[in-house]
C-alpha cells in the first residue's frame, strides 16, 4: 500500500523558521550558546571540570627520581608533577604559599640540577627563595625566625597536594576535588575495552605536541565522539568506510559520560600512498586493529594498529583550548620497532599527517560560524542507527552527562 503521508517540499527557510527549535527531543539537539556563552563556560569549570579526573602526563615523562613536569589544568590552574626519591609520583599546585609566585618555571627537568635561584633536590621559588622538597614539604624559609618569630614555621606552609593516581597505560591522572570518588569509580569500567593493550607491559611516550586552538573545547572532543565525519577524511574513507564491516562497528556507552567504539580492522593498503602492511601492534590487539575510548569531558585514547594516541584538552576560555597530543609505544620496543611506530603515528596524527589538520580546520570554522550574532542557533545530534558507527549516540551520551552535571539540557543552556 502506498503511504498517504506527504512531506513538505524542500525549500530554504526564512528567519522565523530558522529560529524555531527542532521538532526533536531535548536530548537530540543543542543550543550553540553552550560553545559561546562565557557564563556557561564559567559554570562548566565549577560543575564539570573541578570534580572530574583528567590525565595530565605519562609516567615515562618523569622516569627518574626528582624528575618533574610542569603543566596545568582547567581555568589556568598551574600544576607540577614530581617523582620523589621514593619513586612515587605526586602532583602539587605550582604556586608558592608566600606571595603567589609560580615555583617551577621550566616545562620539565630534574630537581637534582642546581640553578641560580635554587638548590638541588628542591623546588625553589625565585621570588624570596622559599624551598619545597619533592613531597611538598617546605624545607627552607630565608631568615625564618627573624621574620616570623614563633608565629609561623616551615611546617605550616607546605604545598597544596593534588590527588593523583597512575593508571590506564601509565598515565598520571589528577583531580582538584579532594572529595572526588576514586579514579576507578569515575572511569566506570570503560577501560576494560583496552586493558590488555594498555596494561600488559609498560608504555613509553615517543611523540608530544600541543596547540592553542581557537575553538571551544567541546567541539574538539566531539570530533572523536562521532564518526559520521569520516566523510571529511579521505584516508578514513579509503581505509575504513569502504571496507567490509565498517558500518557494523558499534558504540558502547558507559556511566559518567564515557563512550567507546569497538574493534575494527583498518585496510591501510587501500590508500594509494600506503607504505604497506603494518605488522606492529599492542598486546592482545590484532594486526591493523583500531578501537577508541572517549573519557568525559576531554580525553580520548585512540589505539590504531601500532600506535596509541592520547588527546587531552585544557579549556582556556569559551573561545580557546589547549590540545595536547601524545603518541606511545611499548617500552620494550627495539629501535627498529620504535622507528616504525613513529612513522605510522605521524602518517595519521603528526603535524603533517592525514587527519589532524582537517579536524583542526573544521573545529575552528565551527567556532567562527557560531559567534554571537552569526545566526547559528541549534545543532543536531539526532542520527539513530542502532548505536552503529554513524549513530550520534556518542554525542548524546556526552550531553546527557553534561545535562546531569549542569542541571539542564544543552538544548536549553
Amino acid at each position: 500500500m502506498q503511504s498517504t503521508l506527504t512531506k513538505p517540499a524542500r525549500k530554504s527557510r526564512n528567519a522565523q523558521e530558522w529560529e524555531q527549535r527542532p521538532n526533536l527531543p531535548d536530548t537530540h539537539y543543542l543550543d550553540t550558546r553552550v560553545y559561546t556563552d562565557p557564563a556557561v563556560f564559567a559554570e562548566e569549570m565549577e560543575k564539570i571540570w573541578r570534580p572530574i579526573w583528567l590525565p595530565i602526563c605519562h609516567e615515562s615523562e618523569v622516569p627518574n627520581a626528582l624528575d618533574f613536569r610542569s603543566t596545568g589544568t582547567f581555568s589556568n590552574t598551574p600544576l607540577v608533577v614530581v617523582r620523589g626519591k621514593d619513586m612515587k609520583i605526586r602532583t602539587f599546585l605550582n604556586v608558592c604559599p608566600h606571595r603567589g609566585n609560580v615555583i617551577v618555571r621550566a616545562p620539565s627537568g630534574n630537581l637534582g640540577v642546581a640553578e641560580p635561584s635554587g638548590n638541588p633536590n628542591n623546588m625553589t621559588c625565585m621570588f624570596h627563595g622559599w624551598q619545597f622538597d619533592a613531597t611538598g614539604k617546605c624545607v627552607e624559609i630565608p631568615r625564618e625566625r627573624a621574620g616570623y618569630q614563633e608565629r609561623l614555621c616551615k611546617g605550616d606552609v607546605g604545598l597544596r597536594e593534588v590527588r593523583t593516581e597512575v593508571a590506564h597505560g601509565g598515565f598520571v591522572w589528577v583531580t582538584l576535588n579532594d572529595d572526588a570518588a576514586p579514579l576507578a569509580e569515575f572511569t566506570a569500567g570503560s577501560f576494560e575495552l583496552m586493558a590488555s593493550e594498555l596494561d600488559t607491559e609498560p608504555l613509553e611516550i615517543f611523540h608530544y605536541q600541543k596547540s592553542i586552538v581557537k575553538t571551544n573545547y567541546k567541539l574538539w572532543h566531539e570530533t572523536s565522539r562521532e564518526f559520521y565525519h569520516d566523510y571529511l577524511h579521505y584516508h578514513n574513507r579509503a581505509t575504513g568506510m569502504l571496507q567490509p564491516g565498517y558500518f557494523d562497528r558499534k558504540y558502547s556507552v558507559f556511566p559518567n559520560g564515557h563512550a567507546a567504539t569497538g574493534l575494527t580492522t583498518i585496510n591501510y593498503e587501500a590508500y594509494e600512498a600506503s607504505t604497506g602492511e603494518r605488522a606492529l601492534t599492542f598486546p592482545g590487539m590484532p594486526k591493523n586493529g583500531w578501537k577508541q575510548l572517549n573519557i568525559f569531558p576531554a580525553c580520548t585514547y585512540s589505539l590504531r594498529a601500532s600506535c596509541l594516541r592520547v588527546s587531552v584538552m585544557t579549556p582556556v576560555s569559551e573561545n580557546e583550548v589547549l590540545i595536547e597530543l601524545r603518541g606511545l609505544g611499548l617500552k620494550s620496543d627495539t629501535p627498529q620497532e620504535r622507528e616504525q611506530r613513529i612513522a605510522d603515528h605521524d602518517t595519521i596524527w603528526g603535524p603533517f599527517g592525514r587527519n589532524l589538520h582537517e579536524d583542526l580546520l573544521v573545529v575552528q570554522q565551527q567556532k567562527i560560524a557560531m559567534q554571537p550574532g552569526s545566526g547559528s542557533r541549534y545543532l543536531l545530534m539526532a542520527r539513530e542507527e542502532d548505536n552503529t558507527i554513524h549513530d550520534e549516540i556518542g554525542l548524546r551520551s556526552y550531553y546527557d552527562e553534561w545535562a546531569r552535571r549542569m542541571g539542564r539540557p544543552a538544548s536549553r543552556p
